[in-house]
């Protein structure tokens, strides 16, 4: 009897300790996602301050009521450099993964705030076409969405595996789709684009947040600190997609354009 009280004591501190470890990674995640998109909206609205002004006075071009591109600006969004910028972060997302194999975890943490950079000039043109306001709106409705879908994520008992794998493909045809209309210019497409990446990008969003929860039970008994840092980088990197993609989507559809 006090040899079966020892094991089961063993296996409760056992479990104690998975608990503790698994909060403690999941709040790195989480705070490793939130700096990023703080890096990310920072970087957006300041340069957006150097390719728009409210001075006409030398302006390349108006946009909207009140505002004009900078010289800057008109060298940007009225030339093909638009789209180096436009690709850029998915470029550097394809390069993400075999750079992470050979970086420390404090190298590749860096890394994911310079693509957070990187992705801020990106989206630095939402402040062309959208009101200052309903960014900021769509943004919270966006932060909201977001946590109660992550939270489904890591609270549900059903294995998500089968529905990821769904979702990876239509996120394949997402892009797809996107670069076409991108030619195209189809209102009716682009419509239907926003509506479905937010249904696979809300999909997506639970599914993560449970394949970084069950990476570290499966991964936790090894120890090797290293690997489990590089993993909540990782996790924090797909978590913040999900939540750019979900916030493009929906500013896509409830944004106030200019």
């Amino acid at each position: 009897m006090a040899q079966f009280d020892t094991i089961r004591s063993n296996v409760g501190a056992r479990a104690s300790e998975i608990d503790a470890g698994l909060r403690a990674h999941m709040n790195k995640v989480y705070g490793t996602m939130s700096a990023g998109l703080f890096i990310t909206f920072l970087a957006a609205w300041a340069i957006s301050g150097l390719l728009v002004t409210a001075d006409p006075t030398g302006a390349a071009g108006m946009i909207g009521e009140g505002k004009y591109l900078t010289s800057l600006g008109a060298t940007i969004y009225m030339s093909p450099l638009k789209y180096v910028i436009m690709f850029a972060p998915l470029i550097f997302i394809f390069g993400f993964g075999p750079a992470a194999n050979r970086m420390s975890a404090a190298g590749v943490q860096l890394l994911f705030y310079a693509f957070a950079a990187v992705m801020g000039l990106s989206l630095s043109s939402i402040f062309l076409v959208f009101t200052g306001q309903s960014i900021i709106q769509v943004f919270l409705i966006t932060a909201i969405s977001f946590a109660g879908l992550s939270l489904v994520g890591y609270t549900t008992k059903k294995d998500l595996t089968a529905m990821g794998a769904f979702l990876i493909m239509g996120l394949i045809g997402l892009i797809v789709a996107s670069i076409v209309n991108m030619f195209m210019q189809s209102g009716a497409m682009a419509f239907a684009i926003s509506v479905i990446g937010v249904l696979i990008f809300a999909g997506l969003t639970a599914y993560d947040t449970q394949k970084i929860k069950t990476t570290y039970l499966e991964m936790a008994h090894s120890g090797d600190q290293e690997w489990l840092g590089k993993a909540a980088i990782m996790g924090a990197l797909s978590l913040y997609l999900d939540f750019i993609n979900l916030f493009i989507m929906l500013l896509q559809l409830l944004g106030n354009r200019e």
